[in-house]
């Protein structure tokens, strides 16, 4: 028998939905490519309920708890306090979310002397001590592939909700106001910019393909140059280096994973170098941009604007100055 501690995020300030907005979600069975999505005997939920949160418990107790094993779920992470870290002493697996990251340190690890797998439920372990797992023997596990095309679309969603404005237009309206100029001073249209991203796997690429309709000039950097065919089809330019893609883009995506490579890739030097007013957008990992480096390009103006789903630590604290900028 295994013990095995999910950690997950609260459920809604209402509570868990005894209802959804819709009734069900499209039945997907192969992407572009032909690759086709899992297909598992069975499931123990409906497609569309809300599993990440605690009262979901990622649709995993009975598929555990008959087989033999026990099943711990919380939100409390955070000290020595923690659930998490009162029930990590004897746990056999961990699995954790990106957006609600359990970290596991080396001093963790040292006192968890049965962990045998660390699972991250979406895509990115870089809350795990990778030397102190491999040292330990733990297997460090993501689902890759499960959120990729999620994750494009929000991409998509925050540069258009960016460069036009979107979101300080929509609070004036909640917020009473009908001042046009206001709205338009800094909405621009997309067509015709220059846009880029930094890595090209499975989340840019499903970029640069859901933006080719928008008739933009479409731009990528990474370690392994896509295929002849593939650049042809969606009309790809190639850089060799960041530094060559940021200087011609108007809006640049961070899609690559952090490692020590990319930590801090985008910090005052390499900002600098970009297009004054252009756009950042980073729902790839926190740290791939300096903190304080965007903040200071969007007070001086070097950048226009800057969106991300992303934060460290996570949660950010309520004093995290990204949560005031532009």
């Amino acid at each position: 028998m295994a013990k095995v501690i999910c950690v997950l995020y609260d459920d809604p300030v209402d509570g868990y939905p005894p209802a959804y907005a819709r009734d069900g979600v499209p039945a997907i069975g192969e992407y572009h490519d032909g690759q086709t999505t899992p297909s598992p005997d069975g499931i123990d939920f409906t497609p569309g309920e809300l599993l990440g949160s605690v009262s979901g418990e990622l649709g995993l107790r009975r598929f555990l708890e008959d087989r033999g094993h026990r099943l711990i779920v919380t939100s409390d992470k955070e000290g020595p306090d923690s659930e998490f870290e009162r029930e990590l002493v004897d746990a056999d697996v961990v699995i954790s979310q990106p957006f609600w990251p359990a970290y596991l340190t080396a001093e963790r690890i040292a006192k968890a002397p049965n962990l045998k797998l660390a699972v991250t439920a979406g895509i990115g372990s870089d809350h795990v001590d990778l030397d102190a797992a491999i040292a330990h023997g733990i297997t460090v596990a993501e689902v890759t592939y499960s959120n990729s095309i999620s994750v494009s679309e929000h991409v998509v969603m925050m540069i258009l909700g960016l460069v036009r404005n979107y979101i300080p237009s929509y609070q004036q309206v909640i917020d009473g106001g009908w001042n046009i100029a206001d709205c338009v001073e800094r909405s621009y249209d997309l067509e015709g910019m220059q846009v880029g991203t930094v890595a090209a796997g499975r989340i840019g690429s499903a970029v640069l393909r859901r933006l080719k309709p928008f008739e933009v000039g479409l731009h990528y950097t990474d370690r392994h140059r896509l295929p002849d065919e593939i650049e042809r089809e969606l009309g790809l330019t190639y850089h060799a280096t960041p530094e060559e893609l940021v200087a011609v883009c108007d809006v640049v995506t961070i899609n690559a994973p952090l490692h020590p490579e990319t930590e801090h890739l985008f910090d005052d030097e390499l900002i600098a170098k970009m297009k004054r007013g252009a756009y950042l957008v980073n729902t790839a990992r926190a740290k791939i941009c300096d903190r304080d480096a965007v903040v200071r390009a969007l007070e001086s103006g070097q950048l226009a604007g800057y969106a991300g789903d992303v934060w460290f630590p996570q949660p950010a604290p309520a004093d995290h100055p990204w949560r005031t900028m532009p």
